[in-house]
């Protein structure tokens, strides 16, 4: 296999382990929310872990911790930029629909419990459109810094850096599986069909880890030895959302302690594979 097909198979596998976070939806599972929250905390986690361990640090072995820094901030704010982007394509979403400008307000769903039958009760269509709003919201979340991930990934592909490569797509890997249940969840309880649910949240990480790893790979051609501002823009990128996205959501609805110790979990156990792995 050449260096691009080995990144090709690699970004597509890594990207469908995104599918994985669905498998509950398949068997009409119930899952509580003191469990989503928890979910969203260990993948918030394995996201920390991830920046420092997965990207941070082997971007300033490669470089200048100057460039990876400066990766970090374009990464960070370039998803905060996405963030007041996405905002405004929910409000007009809304407004299309009948429910107004602003945003719905969650609501207090304290203990309540998810299920995955597509009817959710006979909700009404402000509850259907709020989970289409935190649906999206998850999803482009996912995709913001899916992408930079996989632009690392690629970069460090066709920058001959394969035992790095190997190494993110592991720890990438292991945090789609989390992402991918955060974002099933509202799409499942928005009435799509189960099978859709699980197609839709694969492609919510496939697309644009391979789309990322592809543009990265071919950015080497350009720019030689971008790996640790690329390293650095998707540890920012990640970092945002977990501070911007998944620790507001994950910590409103009185399931904190869930959350938080969820959290030390994931960002142990990436350490630990981390560890085991470059071994």
């Amino acid at each position: 296999m050449t260096p691009f097909q080995s990144m090709l198979l690699v970004s597509t596998l890594v990207g469908l382990a995104t599918g994985l976070g669905a498998i509950p939806t398949l068997f009409g599972a119930r899952v509580s929310h003191r469990t989503y929250d928890a979910a969203l905390g260990l993948a918030g986690g394995i996201m920390v872990a991830a920046s420092v361990f997965g990207l941070i640090i082997p971007g300033s072995e490669q470089g200048a911790l100057s460039a990876v820094m400066v990766g970090v901030f374009l990464g960070g704010f370039g998803l905060l930029a996405g963030n007041r982007v996405l905002p405004h394509l929910h409000t007009e979403y809304h407004r299309r629909r009948g429910h107004g400008g602003g945003e719905i307000d969650d609501g207090d769903d304290h203990g309540s419990d998810v299920e995955f039958d597509g009817s959710d009760g006979g909700s009404d269509d402000a509850a259907l459109d709020d989970r289409l709003r935190r649906a999206a919201l998850v999803g482009g979340a996912i995709t913001l810094h899916n992408a930079p991930e996989g632009l690392a990934m690629g970069i460090a592909y066709a920058s001959g850096l394969e035992e790095v490569a190997i190494v993110l797509a592991i720890v990438i890997a292991l945090q789609n599986v989390p992402d991918g249940f955060a974002f099933a969840i509202p799409v499942a309880q928005s009435g799509v069909s189960t099978p859709k649910v699980f197609l839709y949240t694969t492609l919510s990480g496939t697309v644009p880890q391979v789309i990322g790893s592809v543009f990265g790979f071919a950015l080497v051609g350009i720019a030689q030895g971008i790996f640790p501002v690329a390293a650095g823009f998707a540890a920012g990128a990640m970092l945002a959302v977990v501070l911007r996205e998944m620790v507001p959501s994950s910590h409103g609805h009185g399931y904190a302690d869930a959350a938080t110790a969820a959290f030390l979990v994931g960002f142990v156990l990436l350490v630990v594979v981390d560890a085991a792995v470059g071994a």
